[in-house]
């Protein structure tokens, strides 16, 4: 089996499993948008993946996404690139340039950011703000997986808000490990039915990896980070 096929392969496969989580949670499928993460991958998995259908990529680090998305822009315009990692505030200018979405905006200083270069760049980004659901579990501990604690995802949100260049789709949280992510994923619905009281317009929620999506669907998730999944287990970062 040559690469593209098992890409076409395990993009079905990745495919079958959103429709049935859906079938199982009462949901229709056209509502959940898989974003294929490629982060450490090459631009030529990409495309192999853009010829398939995927039209929603993640990338986690500035540098290696804008020099993916400059090279596939003509080819594939239509391409969404989501960014997906943590973002220092010095880099939004950059990722302003070409994402479509930021799903870890986790600080206002960072919304402030991405707001003004967004507008210096003239586009609307969309943004999730990132709960930190181990602090909402009690975790204690370094989990790695970022977000804003507490009330702050709701200070950040509505410094997103705020900005006429950025549109808050939602939230964003990644299952600590270690934890159910069911019982994770609930704690996120419940944090997002608390922002739409505020924000009626931020529906969407962005939860769900290779591991734990069906959990995330049963809970609203409406984007599905998905990559090694797909892409087979990510090569030695460059």
């Amino acid at each position: 089996m040559n690469r593209d096929q098992e890409l076409s392969s395990n993009l079905d496969a990745v495919r079958d499993r959103i429709a049935a989580a859906a079938r199982a949670a009462g949901r229709g499928p056209a509502g959940l948008t898989l974003v294929v993460i490629t982060k450490f991958f090459p631009a030529a998995d990409v495309r192999a993946l853009a010829h398939l259908g995927v039209r929603d990529v993640g990338e986690n680090r500035d540098q290696e996404a804008s020099t993916k998305a400059a090279e596939l822009a003509p080819e594939f315009p239509d391409l969404h690139w989501h960014f997906v990692g943590q973002l220092q505030s010095n880099k939004a200018r950059s990722v302003a340039r070409y994402a479509d979405s930021v799903h870890s905006v986790d600080r206002t200083k960072l919304a402030d950011a991405l707001g003004h270069a967004a507008a210096q760049e003239d586009r609307e980004l969309g943004c999730f703000a990132q709960v930190d659901l181990a602090t909402a579990l009690g975790l204690t501990g370094d989990t790695g997986r970022g977000g804003a604690a507490g009330e702050d995802v709701f200070r950040v949100a509505d410094a997103v808000a705020g900005h006429d260049a950025l549109r808050l789709r939602g939230l964003m949280a990644v299952a600590p490990l270690g934890v159910d992510p069911g019982a994770a994923f609930e704690v996120l619905a419940r944090t997002a039915q608390r922002l739409r009281g505020h924000h009626p317009g931020a529906v969407e929620l962005s939860a769900g990896m290779s591991g734990d999506l069906e959990q995330a669907v049963a809970a609203g998730a409406t984007h599905l980070r998905v990559g090694s999944a797909i892409l087979g287990s990510r090569p030695p970062a460059r």
